[in-house]
């Protein structure tokens, strides 16, 4: 029996990238999924890898009334909701003085409105359709640590850090089954990437200048980060909470040996 055998797991950005890894590893692992992201198509292929336990759904996580009409659709097809995972995400660069307030205000509404609406009605359909589980929030080590050349995204991110330890404890002192937890993955091979890498013309030599600040010696894959993810979902992460789950290949832990070399 899987680890999350008879859950029923609402997973956002599900057409692409992290939210597709998590969407089949949760699948795999015996939860019923529902594969939302602002692209229908995308959605629908996720939706179809799984079969008759997933249901895909169109949704902007920016949008209230979406969310609201998603959580109807989700109870009325699995009668219930226990896990929550909030993985829909955007990032444009820019340092302070060269972000535009159009990126600011996109990734604000993406990365952290979208978080917090997932987050509010998560809580209540969780609460009451009497499931039981967790939400967990996609950050970033960007939202830990600051980072020049992407300022908003930072800020996006670290809004969601401390948006989690909000929730956590909103549910814990009222009593709810719901934890909720951070992860914060490095560097991912993702389709994220691929304005960057059209801009510097090459994937691969994006990827090696990635790898080379990553300690480990390369960037984290998709199903890194939904390894983690599920762990954090499971009855087996039962008393974390609130925490901050870094998945960063050492990347946080401390500056480059330098004494001897």
């Amino acid at each position: 029996m899987g680890r999350l055998e008879g859950k029923t797991a609402f997973i956002t950005g599900a057409a692409s990238g992290i939210g597709r890894a998590t969407a089949l590893l949760f699948a795999s692992e015996g939860a019923r999924v529902v594969a939302a992201d602002i692209s229908a198509d995308g959605a629908e292929r996720t939706a179809a890898r799984i079969g008759a336990n997933a249901l895909a759904l169109t949704l902007d996580v920016a949008n209230e009334s979406q969310w609201e009409q998603a959580m109807r659709r989700t109870v009325d097809r699995f009668g219930r909701l226990d896990i929550l995972c909030n993985i829909a995400g955007i990032g444009r660069g820019g340092s302070i003085e060269d972000v535009t307030l159009e990126d600011w205000n996109a990734m604000l509404a993406v990365n952290l409105t979208g978080t917090m609406l997932g987050c509010k009605h998560g809580v209540r359909t969780i609460k009451s359709t009497r499931g039981s589980g967790a939400i967990v929030n996609v950050s970033s080590v960007g939202g830990l640590v600051g980072i020049a050349d992407i300022a908003g995204y930072c800020a996006s991110k670290g809004g969601v850090t401390i948006l989690t330890k909000s929730v956590a404890l909103h549910c814990a002192q009222r009593g709810y089954p719901i934890r909720c937890v951070s992860v914060h993955p490095t560097y991912v091979d993702t389709e994220m990437l691929d304005p960057v890498a059209a801009a510097m013309g090459s994937r691969s030599e994006l990827l090696a200048r990635m790898a080379r600040q990553v300690p480990m010696g390369r960037v984290a894959t998709a199903d890194d980060i939904a390894r983690t993810i599920a762990f954090a979902a499971s009855d087996d992460a039962i008393m974390i909470d609130g925490s901050s789950l870094i998945v960063d290949g050492a990347q946080l832990a401390g500056p480059p040996s330098a004494h001897f070399e």
